[in-house]
C-alpha cells in the first residue's frame, strides 16, 4: 500500500470483487486482487461532479464529463487529473 499513500490514492472499499481506489475527485473501480491467478482489471476513472460520478468521454475531438442526465464540456485540468490518476494507479496496482 504504501506506493498507493506515496501517489496519494486511497483505497475506499475492498470487496472480494471489486476494490474502489480514490484520489482528489477521481476515482477507478478494480477487479481481480493482486495475489489471484487472472491479474487486475483496472476499470474506467471517473470524476466526481455536482452531477454525480462522471466518465470522460470524446466527441468529435472534444473531452466531455458524462454523467446521468448528460454531458458537460471537461476543461485540460479536469482531462489531465482523469489521466494522471489512471496512470499513477495501474503504475501502483503493477508494482
Amino acid at each position: 500500500m504504501s506506493r498507493l499513500d506515496d501517489l496519494n490514492i486511497r483505497l475506499m472499499v475492498e470487496g472480494p470483487a471489486v476494490s474502489i481506489y480514490v484520489r482528489d475527485r477521481c476515482m477507478a473501480a478494480v477487479g481481480g486482487a493482486q495475489g489471484d491467478n487472472q491479474g487486475i482489471n483496472q476499470g474506467s476513472t471517473g470524476m466526481m461532479t455536482e452531477q454525480g460520478l462522471a466518465y470522460l468521454v470524446w466527441r468529435d475531438g472534444q473531452p466531455y464529463l458524462a454523467a446521468k442526465g448528460g454531458e458537460t464540456p471537461a476543461t485540460p485540468e479536469q482531462v489531465e487529473a482523469i489521466r494522471k490518476f489512471s496512470e499513477d494507479l495501474s503504475t501502483a496496482l503493477s508494482t
